[in-house]
């Protein structure tokens, strides 16, 4: 019994990882990905919102993400406070202070000067890991995705259907209240991946910006193009 109760929560925490990862996603998809039935997956899913762990994401305008005629598709996010709790802020509040110090005494050259020092050093800190995928752009895109969760960010990579293009998705971000002030941040780090990844990349969603995740497309192609700085908006 007891064998059985510890699988069942190796199987939760495992739906609840996929939604931090891939949310906002529905029941369906997550049976998919977990090759459980979609009824297992409600059971998992019952409970994780009785925790307060996840909550309903509905999401908004005509037709979107439509299931049942006339009712939106129910789709699942990880909730603040569980991200909160899971990764935590003591550290991200440190270095607001420190970047808030800097934008004081040193003012926007200061700010520039910082984001270019945080593009080279995700660049050193992703760049190897990166290399060693080869050159195709999926395996590359999904080597970056798996350092990145490593360090917090709960990062996931989509296929755009009916394109040529990948999406780097993070469900979290260590770094979301120091980008909310200071959103060089998003720039810097957008020019870092491009870089990394040897293409032209842009930025279509923040946190920072009411997007449940930080989206980056990136084509599959090996052709590279100029970079550009892509603002949070």
């Amino acid at each position: 019994m007891a064998q059985v109760q510890a699988e069942r929560e190796r199987t939760r925490e495992r739906v609840f990882r996929l939604i931090v990862e891939n949310g906002p996603i529905s029941t369906g998809e997550l049976a998919r990905i977990t090759v459980l039935t979609a009824a297992a997956v409600r059971r998992h899913i019952t409970a994780l919102e009785k925790e307060g762990r996840i909550a309903v994401y509905r999401e908004n305008g005509p037709g979107a993400g439509t299931g049942k005629r006339g009712r939106p598709a129910r789709r699942y996010i990880a909730t603040g406070n569980t991200l909160q709790k899971r990764f935590g802020r003591s550290a991200e509040n440190v270095a607001l202070s420190a970047l808030d110090f800097i934008a004081e005494k040193l003012g926007k050259a200061g700010l520039q000067a910082y984001a270019d020092a945080r593009t080279k050093a995700i660049i050193q800190r992703y760049g190897e890991a990166v290399e060693t995928a080869g050159e195709d752009m999926r395996h590359k895109l999904q080597a970056l995705a798996r350092a990145l969760t490593h360090d917090g960010y709960a990062a996931s990579v989509r296929s755009v259907p009916g394109t040529q293009m990948l999406q780097l998705c993070q469900g979290h971000c260590p770094i979301r209240k120091i980008a909310g002030e200071h959103e060089i941040l998003c720039g810097a780090e957008t020019r870092a991946f491009g870089e990394i990844l040897g293409v032209h990349v842009q930025r279509i969603a923040t946190q920072v910006s009411g997007s449940f995740t930080c989206t980056l497309t990136v084509p599959a192609g090996p052709t590279r193009t100029e970079q550009q700085d892509v603002k949070c908006e």
